[in-house]
């Protein structure tokens, strides 16, 4: 099933990098429509069922979409969702569709987790510290972590970099044990 869900979701980002669409916008779109099927049940069961004609929900999906204000490529990406039967996927297609498009233009979205709030400079120093590693431009997510004694943790896909001081304390015992 995965495989499937990623194919349209590879299929969907070619469309938005062949046509040069800004990316962010798209993603906000996207998104919005996601919140909507997930806040409502009754949405959901008329995009669903197999008794109401594929017509009835594009016209319903027109009214969405242009209440949303949903470009003509997002209303089309979900009308072929719904004509596929494949509506029911749309939150699981629509992540990978983020990751696939920010891997093709080259953002990392990581996790910092840290003792305490970092200030605007703390977190620009992190963020250029990951891009010169990566190569990648980096867009982090921030949180606190009291159990933390001091310093971050910061999770990358399924990469973590520990530079907190229970992981340097962790890695000295490990040595001393070790030698």
């Amino acid at each position: 099933m995965a495989a499937v869900l990623s194919r349209y979701a590879r299929a969907f980002a070619d469309v938005v990098m062949d046509k040069k669409l800004d990316a962010g916008q798209t993603m906000e779109q996207v998104n919005a429509l996601v919140a909507l099927v997930e806040s409502s049940p009754d949405l959901r069961r008329v995009w669903e069922s197999p008794a109401i004609a594929i017509e009835q929900k594009r016209l319903l999906l027109d009214s969405i979409a242009a209440r949303l204000g949903s470009s003509k490529t997002v209303r089309n990406f979900v009308a072929v969702l719904i004509d596929h039967h494949r509506i029911a996927a749309l939150p699981q297609i629509v992540k990978h569709f983020e990751t696939e498009l920010y891997q093709r233009l080259g953002l990392a979205d990581v996790d910092v987790r840290s003792s305490r709030e970092l200030g605007a400079d703390e977190r620009r120093q992190i963020e250029q510290q990951i891009e010169r590693m990566t190569g990648k431009k980096v867009r982090a997510k921030y949180s606190t972590d009291r159990n933390l004694i001091g310093g971050a943790v910061v999770k990358m896909g399924s990469t973590v970099y520990d530079g907190s001081v229970r992981g340097q304390l962790q890695k000295i015992r490990e040595e001393l044990s070790a030698g």
